[in-house]
């Protein structure tokens, strides 16, 4: 019994898909629910990673420093740097651990995606292998019925039946041999049967074959005919039912590749393509991949192409509409997601981790870089200035004074210009004129005394 991602097909998504389809009939509608429903599902494996990848996105600057700190400390004792290295990854905690929520996902999206590529939304490939022999060597093998694995076929709207090809002859067939490709639900009943109860429904499987043409030859009833010996590979493909049907912008659900082998070109699908490339991106700039600071440039530049890469992939390896669909759908809602959390507060300890290292941050950049010139010594310049600037502060001085007296001696003279007549020349004159020289002598060193604006400019020019 199938328990991997066929057994979560078969018995959780399309019965899903029936619910919903059920409640509304309409296919489009089916998978945007059960995008949303398996999403919403998930939400707590894929947010426990993203806090995860932004935690060690915080966290990766200061975590390498200390781990290159173990590393050229305990360089001659592996034991003891293993063990420093057990507490860093105790504390910061393990880089990897975000990716094990995904490996929960993996399974279940897997089979998501395996649905929707599958019976209704698009066309079910079965695939023969042929092996043409001799008459003469083929009499002395035993024939054995072949079949293909099972696949869920919708033979009507909301109803399916997992269904095999069949060859009643087996694969090995002989020169001259004819044989037909019959269809059979796992219970035995052939899909012809099962078609008849439900009339409205017109499934007429397809045949092809895929290498060596030149060795069979093929009916459109599936009938074979064994032409020469060697190995054929035959596909036979069953339509699905809702594979022409369209949603909104959408002309058919499972319709394959962007561009026809004629070269028309399907817009509907072009811009599936392109707005998904738009969500990688998006999201990428909001889970801040690229922008570290100690980030790899040929790293960043990666991070940048990726969704050119990835989204552009789809032009040569094509998807049906539907799946693509399901893709932007669910990478819109991953893109939500992970702005919603990048909103969160971080956790009390790595939020204090981060300030420090803010802190840090701001004092090495308030630290000015090295300039010619400079000294230790140099905030005492102006207490110790050099001898050239010693002699223009001096020069500057003796010129204010001689300012300062020029100025002061006009009223002297003044004053003494008021006598009217000349009187002779007494004792009393001589120290009349002494007291008056004396006073003007004092003025004039009160008057240098009091500091000038153009003395203290000259200082500070100094």
């Amino acid at each position: 019994m199938d328990f991997g991602i066929g057994f979560i097909s078969n018995n959780i998504m399309l019965p899903i898909l029936d619910f919903f389809y059920g409640i509304v009939p309409s296919y489009g509608l089916a998978i945007v629910a059960l995008t949303l429903v398996i999403r919403f599902a998930l939400y707590p494996l894929s947010a426990g990673s993203i806090r995860s990848m932004r935690r060690m996105k915080v966290v990766q600057p200061v975590m390498q420093k200390r781990q290159q700190e173990i590393r050229d400390r305990y360089k001659d004792d592996p034991a003891k740097q293993q063990e420093e290295m057990g507490k860093v990854m105790k504390e910061f905690g393990n880089p990897l651990a975000g990716c094990l929520p995904l490996l929960f996902q993996m399974p279940i999206l897997f089979a998501l995606f395996a649905t929707l590529r599958g019976s209704p939304f698009s066309d079910v490939p079965y695939s023969i292998n042929l092996q043409i022999l001799p008459k003469e060597q083929l009499e002395q093998i035993q024939p054995q019925a072949f079949t293909t694995p099972p696949q869920n076929i919708y033979v009507s709207e909301g109803v399916h039946a997992p269904v095999t090809a069949l060859l009643p002859g087996g694969s090995k067939l002989a020169v001259g041999e004819k044989t037909k490709i019959d269809f059979q639900t796992v219970e035995g009943k052939s899909l012809q049967t099962l078609l008849d109860e439900y009339p409205e429904t017109k499934l007429a499987p397809r045949f092809e074959v895929a290498s060596g043409a030149e060795r069979v030859k093929l009916n459109d009833d599936g009938t074979i005919e064994a032409l020469q010996p060697g190995d054929v590979t035959l596909k036979s493909i069953l339509p699905g039912l809702a594979a022409d049907k369209g949603f909104l912008f959408i002309d058919k659900l499972g319709r394959v590749g962007a561009i026809d082998p004629d070269g028309v070109i399907h817009w509907d699908i072009v811009g599936m393509i392109v707005f998904f490339g738009l969500s990688l991106y998006v999201n990428q700039l909001l889970s801040g991949q690229g922008k570290s600071a100690n980030a790899n440039p040929q790293q960043e530049t990666i991070n940048k192409i990726t969704p050119v890469l990835f989204s552009g992939m789809f032009f040569w390896f094509p998807l049906p509409a539907g799946v693509l669909m399901y893709m932007t759908i669910a990478n819109v809602f991953q893109t939500a997601q992970t702005f919603v959390l990048s909103r969160e507060a971080l956790p009390e300890e790595i939020q204090k981790l981060v300030e420090a290292e803010e802190k840090a941050n701001e004092s090495k950049a308030t630290v000015l870089p090295f300039e010619p010139g400079k000294t230790k010594k140099e905030p005492d310049a102006k207490a110790t200035p050099k001898k050239g600037t010693e002699a223009k502060v001096k020069t500057s001085r003796v010129k204010a004074k001689e300012s300062k007296v020029k100025e002061s001696k006009p009223i002297d003279v003044k004053a003494e210009v008021v006598a009217e007549k000349p009187a002779p020349t007494t004792a009393t004159d001589h120290s009349k004129h002494n007291s008056d020289h004396k006073s003007t002598v004092e003025v004039a060193d009160s008057v240098d005394s009091v500091p000038s604006p153009e003395l203290e400019r000259s200082e500070k020019e100094a």
